[in-house]
């Protein structure tokens, strides 16, 4: 019942139903999009039961729930009855925000949260089930061609080497299309009789062999031309054909294009990118890893970690492993559950604070940051000093060290710590990834408690000495 009526209340604050025009969430996020941000209560959204913290964009509020956020996103829905394309005919009265970098940086972010995080929850399963099946084979004795091993494979290769479908439908669905078009085009791509064949051509025009499972910016060019596609057939179809003509003909334009064209430069694109990646952490890793894992929580705030995600998408599938993205977020997540549960031993007298505060650290070392983040350490700005050391400290070592993950899927912490193991099964990355591990925790948690005990010394101090010069 606790997101019912959270939900009520939530829904009040925003201005009502008739006030929104989109509704999404992500890893922890219920994201709304409204009309009119005066009919939003922001400061009555806080006080919310079962609210740890909102964030504010333009034309979007962001009301921070964590893990169970899919609930209360569900609950949300059963109260407000909202449906998408149900208020399509609102506009928005919003004074548009000054174009600069940051508008751009946010609308991307969005756009991208949107895409990837509903497949985090298959790539974190298959991911953690392909590093269980490499340590069976290689240390337990399990037959590569056993039951048990093919069996795990194909779990494995449903949540990555399918991922242009997922990306396809997740991509059309934000874009407010038909979500199973998008499909479509990536169960198209990744189709035996496509993805790396040879000799294929359309109407005599050759079509280049692409390797396309497991690919991000193929699917994602391909969508982007069928939004277009999509708006024009939509205008100009008559309504009486429309659906079966519109459909055909998207696919009849969109097919050809993406196949001849966008699929061979997207994967062009992501060689390079991948290749770009490799040189700059092998170039300067030491000096890079500790500035972006320091940043990273700042990235989070700001929702600019869902903008890079496709980076490391990208890496895996073309040099198989991600040295920056994973590894920046697994570092700073333990850091901020360090310093949150350095937060929760300082506190003697409120025994239900120290046990909520103890949980959002257990709960960050476990990947989902926000709850610690906004609930025990934003408001403790000196204690970000702590975190900030902690993660330069990991960094350098991650950096000098070259630790990567060799999956990609949200949420970096310690439940995800397996992504270290080779795909050989090999665990030097792993225990490279413990040390990482220990080093971000430990120095993370006696920085932030040292300045929480200098912090509480000044105070003492300062009492003191107004009440001498009350005297």
């Amino acid at each position: 019942m606790k997101y019912i009526e959270m939900s009520k209340k939530v829904l009040e604050h925003v201005g009502g139903i008739e006030n929104l025009n989109h509704v999404e969430h992500c890893a922890t996020r219920l994201r709304l999009h409204y009309n009119n941000k005066k009919l939003v209560n922001e400061e009555a959204l806080k006080g919310i039961e079962n609210i740890v913290g909102i964030v504010s964009k333009a034309g979007q509020i962001q009301v921070i729930i964590g893990p169970n956020v899919n609930e209360a996103y569900n609950d949300f829905l059963d109260v407000s009855g909202w449906k998408e394309g149900s208020n399509k005919e609102a506009v928005s009265v919003e004074e548009p925000e000054e174009k600069k970098f940051m508008y751009y940086m946010n609308k991307f972010g969005n756009f991208m949260a949107a895409v990837f995080m509903p497949i985090v929850p298959a790539l974190i399963t298959g991911g953690m089930i392909l590093s269980i099946r490499n340590l069976l084979i290689n240390y337990f004795g399990v037959g590569m061609d056993s039951g048990t091993a093919v069996v795990m494979g194909a779990i494995f290769s449903a949540a990555f080497t399918f991922l242009p479908v997922y990306i396809g439908y997740t991509m059309a669905k934000r874009l407010k299309m038909e979500p199973i078009m998008g499909a479509f085009l990536g169960g198209l791509l990744v189709s035996s009789n496509i993805s790396g064949v040879e000799g294929l051509s359309f109407l005599g025009v050759n079509i280049p062999m692409v390797e396309y499972t497991g690919s991000v910016l193929p699917i994602m060019l391909g969508i982007g031309l069928m939004y277009f596609v999509d708006k024009f057939l939509q205008k100009y179809i008559p309504e009486t054909v429309k659906y079966f003509l519109k459909p055909l003909c998207t696919m009849i334009i969109v097919v050809p294009i993406t196949l001849i064209v966008l699929g061979p430069i997207g994967t062009v694109l992501s060689t390079y990118v991948g290749m770009g990646i490799t040189a700059l952490m092998n170039a300067i890793g030491g000096v890079a890893m500790p500035i972006f894992a320091a940043v990273y929580p700042y990235m989070v705030m700001l929702g600019l970690d869902k903008a890079i995600m496709p980076i490391g998408f990208n890496s895996v599938a073309t040099i198989g492993y991600d040295p920056v993205v994973m590894v920046m977020g697994f570092i700073s997540n333990l850091c901020i559950g360090g310093s949150a549960l350095a937060v929760a031993t300082t506190i003697k007298n409120d025994k239900s604070k120290k046990g909520m505060i103890a949980s959002f650290g257990v709960t960050a070392l476990c990947g989902v940051t926000e709850p610690a983040f906004y609930g025990s350490l934003i408001m403790r700005p000196r204690v970000l000093i702590g975190t900030a050391i902690g993660a330069v400290s990991a960094g350098l070592a991650a950096g000098i060290f070259g630790l990567k993950s060799f999956v990609m899927g949200g949420c970096p912490g310690l439940l995800t710590a397996l992504f270290f193991i080779d795909n050989d099964g090999g665990m030097g990355n792993l225990i490279l990834a413990i040390i990482v591990a220990i080093i971000a925790i430990v120095v993370s948690f006696i920085a932030s408690k040292f300045i929480l005990s200098k912090t509480e010394s000044n105070k003492i101090i300062v009492s003191k000495t107004e009440s001498k010069e009350a005297k």
